[in-house]
């Protein structure tokens, strides 16, 4: 199948009890036994373990990313702890230096006790990547296309090198989705997703996803989600799946929209520098390229000003785009992220990195474009 007949079918089956096209949601914790320790369908005991619903959806993201194993989560984060758990005090991590706010918190601050030392490197520096590397060195962790600053990072060249040193190399791939990129045929060990985003697209569940090519991993990954818990409920797991089945028809949208609003602020005056790697401009745009088959619906910018002021400013006077954190809905949002989703990330850190005060993140929607340019134009006047 090719992608778009994959996100409606592909791992999916019909309801077999009632012949339903989309899965039922199975609100159930537990599931009939007919002998201690024989439940009726081998495959379900407890929902923790596994839900005919979750199932569904699991089997949908295995296959939109050519995994051979998808497990849902009940966030992004919970995703990230789940293969995070893998690890011992003494293992070292390398990461990508500008990363979600979320996951750097959970890094530098939650697991600070742990023994599991972060290093955080720029990882278009592959010289300096490789410096890091040792014996005690056990994932690299790498998000591209980056969130807020869009930098990209080399996923074929990275998969290389971690290959060579036997590390598992994972990829949060939640801006680009696998319409427009897919980690793991570039050489991958984990993808994961912040699924509340362009998987659900509707901003109206928190979900995460991991997907792997070797069914060890994914058979270790999911013995720690049952251990601990952090299992989507049914419920969301539907609207995921439903969020699924429009995938690529969005993020289509998205990637149009995202361009037209690129070029109206690549020449508006008050406008500084615009991130977006479907720019000839942007310093990765070639890896982006090679790697996406299209360059999305996130576009951040600062002002000519540099006044953190003039950024509030403008945030206060959208009326389409909504001042709110998240991304990847159908609904365009705007997010300052020094003081709301990167907010966690020390002051200069974020400076280091350039977080400045200044930028401004958008989550370009599949409205009329007109409309959001017009939006942008009285927000900027």
């Amino acid at each position: 199948m090719k992608f778009n007949t994959k996100a409606i079918h592909g791992g999916q089956h019909h309801d077999p009890s009632t012949g339903a096209v989309m899965p039922p949601v199975y609100q159930t914790s537990t599931f009939v036994q007919t002998s201690p320790g024989q439940p009726l369908n081998p495959d379900y005991e407890y929902s923790r373990a596994a839900n005919p619903t979750r199932s569904a959806l699991e089997n949908a993201l295995a296959s939109i990313e050519n995994g051979t194993r998808g497990l849902a989560f009940s966030s992004g984060l919970a995703a990230t702890d789940c293969v995070l758990r893998s690890f011992k005090a003494g293992d070292e991590i390398i990461a990508m230096d500008d990363l979600y706010g979320g996951t750097y918190r959970m890094f530098t601050r939650v697991y600070k006790d742990s023994g599991i030392k972060f290093h955080f490197v720029d990882m278009n520096d592959l010289d300096k990547f490789k410096s890091l590397i040792n014996e005690n060195t056990k994932m690299v962790w790498v998000e591209t296309p980056t969130n807020p600053l869009m930098k990209l990072a080399d996923i074929q060249e990275i998969a290389k090198i971690t290959k060579e040193h036997n590390i598992l190399f994972a990829v949060d791939n939640t801006f680009a989705t696998p319409y427009l990129q897919k980690p793991l045929d570039l050489g991958a060990d984990i993808v994961m997703h912040s699924a509340t985003k362009y998987l659900g697209g509707h901003s109206d569940v928190i979900a995460g996803a991991l997907i792997v090519k070797d069914e060890a991993l994914g058979a270790q990954l999911h013995f720690q989600q049952f251990a601990t818990g952090a299992t989507l409920g049914p419920m969301d797991s539907f609207l995921v799946l439903r969020g699924i089945k429009t995938l690529h028809l969005r993020v289509q949208r998205h990637c149009e929209n995202g361009a037209k609003v690129v070029e109206f602020l690549s020449n508006h005056p008050k406008i500084k520098t615009v991130y977006y790697p479907g720019l000839p401009s942007h310093p990765f745009h070639e890896i982006a390229k090679k790697q996406m088959s299209g360059f999305g619906g996130m576009v951040s910018f600062t002002f000519v000003s540099g006044k953190k002021e003039d950024a509030i400013d403008f945030l206060e006077k959208v009326q389409v785009f909504t001042l709110a954190e998240s991304l990847g809905g159908v609904e365009s949002l705007a997010n300052h992220p020094a003081l709301m989703t990167h907010a966690s990330i020390p002051e200069d850190k974020r400076k280091e990195i350039g977080i400045t005060d200044d930028l401004v993140r958008l989550s370009v929607g599949i409205e009329d474009a007109e409309d959001l340019i017009d939006d942008l134009k009285q927000a900027l006047a």
